[in-house]
């Protein structure tokens, strides 16, 4: 019995002993990473103290009319670049050169995109502001210049830059897609015809269909299919123009190498048009006939009963040659003028966003999603009547890739007849305005 006691006593006097010690190591981990975090949290502030005095002595040793020309927000590489001169110093012309949209639309920008960007302090870093994330990720779509560039620039790392871009890209299709990227609804759509009647004089027509190309760099798998008809790499976007020359459909991530009727047979915009989703309950009426709203497009999409596109100039070779007749011809040249719609629009929207019309070095996985973001964008200063500047459009016309053009599609839709009939409707419209 006693040999039992002393048994049990020695057994709780080593556990205690044990749980001391355990408790003991513990103690001594937490200091040691604390203090470990303590003096990297030091080296990181006289680090940043050292650079800010080497970068002051710099400036104090240019010479003085050098200083005097040089607007100070360009040659100052100082980590609070954007608290110092971009809040307290931009003009609205500079806003528009570097973010191209005005103060105003930045600020809107940011307010809709905090609850996805908005990050927390850390015990070694302040998070970047959400204005500064937008600024950095704005900076890279309109310039596409290099990420090291915008990290001197900014006064953070390549990787934050690198963050920054991808972060706001994916919160601007997640936050703003289904206000400014959607499909509109009957009002909308009779706005559009009737813009696309005053401005371009063709009737009963709400959308254009076309085509963007983005130069990328060669991927690692199947380089070959996103060779365009041009010869270099890119990846292909289907877009759909109203009358404002504003996206409301945007299909991306193609290969530059596939056949534009294939995108739009396989997309949304597809099925939408061939259910009647873009026309009223009650059909509008065009030449004393219910009709559906149509769309127009290039001659490389087939011919569709609601979306229309021009005659070939030629109708055969040799014997069977057939020339086009004079309503035909007027019929083209007038659905010629309407294609300008999407033609502009996708000419400013490359100009305000350059990333879309120079080559893109970024990843395939973040392409679409920029591209996407980018149309967005587009629509959301195009609807805040923010200002845009010709000579953005003389930077696009320069630009080392210019759009390819497609072939003419050859194959007959699966609604000729039907087709055919609407398309010789707008022949006949078309010649009594010109008679």
């Amino acid at each position: 019995m006693v040999e039992e006691e002393e048994l049990r006593s020695f057994m709780f006097l080593m556990t205690y002993m044990l749980l001391k010690r355990r408790r003991d190591i513990n103690n001594a981990n937490v200091q040691r990473r604390n203090e470990i975090q303590r003096r990297v949290r030091h080296r990181q502030y006289f680090l940043q103290r050292q650079r800010r005095m080497l970068m002051m002595m710099i400036a104090g040793n240019m010479p003085s009319n050098a200083r005097i020309r040089t607007r100070p927000w360009v040659s100052t590489p100082r980590t609070d670049w954007w608290e110092r001169v971009v809040m307290t110093e931009f003009q609205p012309s500079d806003w528009l050169d570097k973010f191209r949209m005005s103060q105003e639309t930045f600020f809107y920008l940011c307010d809709k995109l905090r609850p996805r960007l908005a990050r927390q302090d850390t015990c070694f870093r302040l998070a970047l502001p959400v204005e500064k994330r937008v600024a950095v990720a704005l900076w890279r779509l309109a310039s596409n210049i290099e990420y090291r560039t915008i990290s001197t620039l900014f006064g953070v790392g390549k990787s934050t830059v690198c963050r920054c871009v991808r972060d706001m890209c994916h919160a601007i299709v997640a936050l703003l897609s289904s206000a400014y990227l959607r499909t509109p609804d009957e009002q909308e759509l009779e706005d559009s015809a009737q813009l696309f009647l005053s401005r371009f004089g063709f009737p009963h027509c709400v959308a254009a269909v076309a085509t963007l190309h983005t130069a990328i760099i060669s991927p690692s798998n199947n380089a070959s299919d996103y060779a365009n008809p041009a010869g270099w790499l890119s990846v292909l976007s289907q877009v759909a123009v109203n009358g404002r020359g504003q996206f409301w459909d945007v299909c991306a991530s193609f290969p530059g190498g596939t056949d534009p009727a294939d995108i739009l047979q396989n997309s949304s915009l597809w099925a939408t048009a061939a259910e009647g989703g873009l026309s009223p309950a009650t059909l509008p009426i065009f030449m004393g006939k219910p009709l559906r709203y149509v769309l127009l497009g290039e001659t490389c999409y087939p011919l569709q009963s609601w979306l229309m596109n021009a005659y070939p100039e030629e109708k055969g070779r040799g014997a069977s040659h057939v020339a086009l007749t004079e309503s035909q011809q007027l019929f083209n040249q007038q659905i010629t003028r309407a294609l300008q719609v999407s033609e502009e629009a996708l000419l400013r929207l490359r100009a305000r966003w350059q990333c879309l019309s120079k080559r893109n070095d970024c990843g395939l996985d973040v392409v679409p999603t920029m591209i996407l973001a980018c149309c967005i964008l587009h629509n959301i200063c195009e609807s805040h009547g923010d200002a845009f500047k010709v000579e953005w459009q003389m930077e696009v016309s320069e630009s080392e890739s210019p759009q390819p053009s497609h072939k003419q599609l050859l194959s007959t839709s699966l609604d000729q007849s039907h087709a055919e009939d609407v398309r010789n409707l707008f022949c006949d419209y078309f010649e009594l305005q010109n008679n």
